[in-house]
């Protein structure tokens, strides 16, 4: 005849799971985006309430956990793309082409970090350019290269291997918080060629 288990074991087990499964949903939700709030215009995504009052608990986590510190919102905008303008993961391995124009704001950046979401390793110590540095064309576009090879013109280098992201961060939009713009309204993110 087999003993039944004693109830003190059996509601010490469902209290250590629950935890156990607590503990790691919780870091599951942290380690990535904020869930929710987010807004989409093609590969680029922005948390509008991000570095507001108004900011969820989980992006106010987030936020903790990485010690970033967000834009305010009346400071501008921060839109992440982890993808190109087809819905491909943005890889190193690959080749990208970024442009040609950047919605109305006083000064932007545009910055290449790796898939841990730090500043991508560098040759010429250079990760990212703001807009006053932008080479331009007689129409006052702009292409910025990303590449793990040297490119002329607006280069950036991409991390050895692995996935990327690209931020471009606005400063001072016109607008209430700049959400009137569209997908057309930002840089394109077009993959060129892959190697090895």
């Amino acid at each position: 005849m087999k003993r039944p288990i004693p109830t003190a074991a059996l509601i010490l087990y469902v209290l250590l799971l629950a935890l156990g499964l607590g503990i790691g949903s919780a870091y599951a939700v942290l380690k990535g985006a904020p869930p929710f709030g987010a807004r989409s215009f093609g590969p680029w995504h922005v948390w509008p309430k991000l570095g507001s009052a108004e900011a969820d608990p989980y992006m106010r986590a987030i936020v903790a956990r990485r010690g970033d510190i967000p834009l305010a919102t009346g400071e501008g905008l921060a839109l992440t793309a982890l993808v190109d303008n087809s819905g491909r993961q943005l890889d190193s391995a690959c080749s990208y082409r970024i442009g040609s124009s950047a919605p109305a704001a006083r000064w932007w950046t545009l910055t290449v970090y790796d898939a841990d979401g730090k500043l991508a390793p560098s040759e010429l110590g250079r990760n990212g350019f703001t807009s006053p540095e932008i080479l331009r064309d007689a129409q006052n576009g702009f292409t910025i290269s990303l590449s793990r090879a040297l490119s002329a013109g607006n280069w950036l280098q991409l991390p050895p291997s692995g996935p990327f992201s690209v931020v471009l961060r606005l400063y001072d939009i016109p607008g209430a918080a700049g959400l009137s713009m569209n997908a057309e309204d930002l840089p394109t993110i077009e993959r060129l060629e892959c190697g090895a």
